[in-house]
């Protein structure tokens, strides 16, 4: 089969194109034919080196895909194969992601499709599971999502257009929520508002707390945040009491001061959060509530659902990488099969 791999941390130039032998399912584990595999910020960190050490001499990359199982291992029900699936978290503990033209992964890796397109399913995973979680680690709010769980709050999602912030737009308003998506112009406005977003407000002018406020007077009740530094003091300024800000990245870097009796008076919860951490109840809770979003069709992906897709062929998965890298707006998917 044909795979990507790398053997030494660097830029996209250490990726490589190589052929090597179909992996065998083990006991609990399916094998899955990858149509289509997801590039996420975390792939090419890892592949740099920038965060977690390598663990592995060789590394196939990429968490997220979608494809068919076309084989099971032991204790798995033989009436998987054939079955269309989206994978997450493929390299969790291992050396073998969906860039190649097969992977094996622990069955509840591989969730469900139904007839939803493959680069759908390519484009859940990191970025959905993110969302998820963000959105249910609230003190007064739902620890699933489904219609209705979050009727009657106010989720106010900061960079509506990014992949992360598409998904929390969706699952929120799947969920009952009145969505706020902070942006910087009207292009991503457009794309907030494409995925659901109720109102879109631009963080750059300088009544954006007051524009928040008059769609939410009592403040909102969850930040979904990815410049945290950046956008505390807008966050605080709109934040109703017993609120939480849940920061999933710190885009910009700029470091975080707390006004710690301001947080006291607000009982402010922050949620940091990072998906390898999470532990399993949340991944399986959150790929439970967003396969069945998938199947109410709440999940949609495309410019016009306001998630820009780029594609490139497999062997081009160093441009792939790059161009996640570089800050490409929507979702960039490899094509595999």
């Amino acid at each position: 089969m044909k795979a990507i791999i790398y053997s030494e941390v660097g830029d996209a130039g250490v990726l490589q194109l190589v052929e090597r032998d179909v992996p065998e399912p083990g006991a609990g584990e399916v094998r899955v034919k990858v149509a289509v595999s997801g590039v996420n910020p975390t792939d090419w960190k890892t592949r740099s080196g920038a965060t977690n050490p390598k663990k592995f001499d060789e590394v196939t990359p990429h968490l997220d895909g979608a494809g068919v199982i076309d084989a099971v291992g032991a204790g798995v029900d033989p009436g998987r194969v054939g079955q269309r699936v989206w994978l997450f978290m493929a390299t969790l503990g291992r050396n073998t992601g969906t860039a190649s033209e097969y992977t094996v992964v622990d069955e509840w890796h591989a969730v469900p499709l139904g007839d939803a397109s493959f680069e759908l399913g390519a484009s859940l995973g990191v970025p959905a599971l993110t969302a998820h979680r963000v959105l249910t680690v609230s003190e007064d709010g739902p620890d699933r999502l489904a219609p209705k769980a979050l009727d009657g709050k106010a989720v106010l999602v900061a960079g509506g257009a990014g992949a992360v912030g598409h998904a929390a737009i969706q699952l929120a308003r799947w969920s009952g929520a009145t969505v706020i998506s902070t942006i910087s112009g009207p292009e991503k406005a457009a794309l907030a508002t494409a995925a659901g977003a109720h109102h879109v407000v631009n963080y750059r002018d300088g009544d954006a707390a007051e524009q928040v406020r008059g769609i939410a007077p009592d403040g909102v009740d969850i930040v979904a945040e990815v410049a945290l530094g950046a956008n505390l003091a807008l966050d605080l300024a709109v934040l109703r009491t017993r609120g939480t800000i849940c920061t999933y990245a710190n885009d910009g870097g700029k470091p975080v001061e707390l006004d710690v009796r301001q947080n006291m008076m607000l009982n402010t919860r922050f949620q940091f959060m990072v998906l390898y951490t999470v532990g399993a109840a949340a991944l399986r809770a959150g790929a439970e509530d967003i396969a069945a979003a998938v199947r109410d069709g709440a999940l949609p992906v495309g410019e016009e659902h306001g998630l820009p897709l780029t594609r490139f062929p497999l062997d081009r998965t160093a441009d792939a990488h790059r161009a996640v890298q570089d800050g490409a707006v929507g979702k960039v998917l490899v094509n595999v099969g």
